[in-house]
């Protein structure tokens, strides 16, 4: 069980932050990142619409061959998406905490723009200590 990667996504598609907790994911550049967090943001609101029954919050978990990718769709419509091994189990409680962590110390700042990219050392310190450093 192992978390690999966590993004935050604004309401427009941006990728507002990112951070990797686990060696040997893809060394992707931050333009990259953008494009596949406006990808996700494009699929998840397909995925809204695609329901046969009625109003859905769109693609809840995405799973691949190996990784398994699970969003969390808050009220204002920020994103919190966690790629994780196929084995983890505890996505959906620790992306409730990293939203809990993001509304305390990025949004309760008077100094962050909403909609931009958080530079929060306070966040940092918080995920730091909910998921680790990633480093073994």
């Amino acid at each position: 069980m192992a978390i690999f990667s966590l993004w935050v996504i604004n309401k427009a598609g941006g990728l507002v932050y990112q951070r990797n907790f686990a060696d040997g994911l893809a060394q992707l550049t931050s333009n990259e990142y953008l494009v596949l967090a406006g990808t996700l943001h494009g699929i998840h609101a397909i995925t809204s619409r695609l329901s046969p029954a009625g109003s859905s919050s769109g693609a809840q978990v995405i799973e691949g061959e190996t990784f398994k990718m699970t969003i969390l769709l808050t009220a204002t419509g920020t994103k919190f998406v966690l790629l994780t091994s196929l084995a983890e189990v505890t996505a959906e409680s620790v992306l409730q905490r990293v939203y809990e962590a993001y509304a305390d110390a990025v949004m309760k700042n008077p100094f962050h723009t909403p909609e931009m990219p958080v530079r929060s050392e306070g966040f940092d310190t918080r995920i730091t200590s909910l998921i680790g450093t990633g480093q073994s």
